[in-house]
């Protein structure tokens, strides 16, 4: 059967939604869908239809009526990525792809399936799968620590890899030298925020308009570090006690933030918000601890200008550095005084959002994601070695 141009992106998650992983899918649907390509997405029964050119969405069932599915592993999780990968079959022996671009762990049954339909597979590897499982009872232990390893490194070296920052990069390549990886440099923009929208946000918060506003925005889940943020808080108010720390993007089945007192929790908002957000803010932090995966709020901390404080890790030293952010080992204590420099250093704070920003303009804007994209795909379905952005 010849070529049809097709992509095919296996996405085990809601899709859409307005969260980490599915943000990053829609940006390269959206980059694929300007170049021409035809893509086919494969993806649970939940999130809200997209409409694009050259875009099939086909969702799987959903058996015993599941209607949410948590971020991470979950048993829920594991029942529809069954039905993914049976549907995943039914859809090879449909139809010819040029590529299967498929996101975590949808990546296992890709590789089995495309080698057995010879369609190269590429790998959008948002985490390291041992590294994510720790965080549950059964699977911490050595033994189910060291066959998790061996299921990724049997992985890594059947298929090419696109990861989101330079520590999975790094971690693959202890894995395996020889592999092929590049990372993502995801597109982001600064939008245009009134004075008056930003008054406006914060006498709906309850903030006075001389309150320092320090800002989280992203996901509740316990690896982002947001109750060593909320232990910082005291200290940061006892050095500049008009200060609000304000946590974005709270919901039902957000984990409990312990000494969380005086902090304004929002509910999780759409995307489109959260510039205003951004806008109205004196410090932007980042406080992940040991983790490779780059949070997603980072590109777009960077293209808002404003100062960001972040742990000194691997995954926030993909994009930021020490002229672009103030990058602290993880505690509250170091988080507190970092806060506090760029809130009693204007002019520190200035150099910081604007070298950050510049940056963003010049290496984080959708001409070379797009290039970017294109250049990734066209070396996957040719055969060619995959470069790094920076090589």
């Amino acid at each position: 059967m010849s070529k049809t141009g097709k992509i095919l992106i296996i996405a085990p998650e809601p899709f859409y939604e307005d969260r980490g992983t599915p943000i990053a899918i829609r940006q390269v649907i959206e980059s694929l869908s300007k170049s021409g390509r035809k893509v086919d997405l494969l993806t649970f029964s939940m999130g809200e239809d997209i409409d694009l050119p050259g875009l099939r969405i086909i969702r799987v069932g959903k058996p015993f009526s599941i209607r949410h599915v948590p971020i991470g592993f979950s048993y829920r999780k594991v029942l529809l990525d069954a039905f993914l990968t049976i549907a995943l079959k039914r859809l090879l022996k449909q139809t010819r792809y040029d590529c299967i671009h498929a996101v975590e762990e949808a990546a296992f049954a890709a590789a089995v399936l495309g080698q057995k339909h010879n369609i190269p597979v590429l790998y959008d590897m948002q985490s390291s799968m041992p590294e994510q499982m720790k965080k549950h009872l059964l699977c911490r232990s050595a033994a189910v620590q060291n066959i998790l390893r061996m299921c990724e490194r049997w992985l890594i070296r059947r298929v090419d890899i696109i990861a989101c920052s330079s520590g999975l990069k790094k971690l693959v390549h202890t894995i395996d030298p020889a592999a092929q990886v590049r990372e993502w440099r995801f597109a982001s923009e600064n939008y245009a925020v009134s004075e008056e929208s930003k008054r406006a946000l914060r006498r709906q918060l309850g903030i006075s308009h001389t309150s320092r506003v320090v800002l989280y925005c992203g996901s509740f889940e316990s690896y982002q570090g947001l109750d060593m943020l909320a232990d910082a808080y005291p200290l940061v108010l006892s050095e500049v006690p008009d200060t609000v720390f304000v946590f974005v993007g709270s919901n039902q089945s957000s984990e409990n933030i312990k000494n969380c007192k005086g902090i304004i929790q929002v509910p999780k908002r759409p995307k489109a918000e959260i510039p205003r957000y951004l806008a109205m803010s004196d410090v932007l932090v980042s406080p992940r601890e040991n983790s490779c995966n780059l949070p997603l709020k980072v590109f777009e901390y960077m293209a808002a200008g404003k100062p960001i404080v972040a742990t000194d890790t691997e995954c926030h030293r993909t994009v930021l550095d020490d002229n672009r952010a103030i990058l602290v080992k993880p505690s509250a204590g170091k988080l507190a005084k970092a806060i506090v420099q760029v809130l009693k250093d204007p002019g520190k704070a200035k150099h910081l959002g604007c070298s950050a920003q510049a940056y963003a303009r010049e290496n984080l804007n959708w001409t070379r994601f797009n290039a970017d994209v294109s250049e990734i795909y066209d070396s996957v379905t040719n055969g060619k070695v995959i470069s790094s952005p920076d090589e």
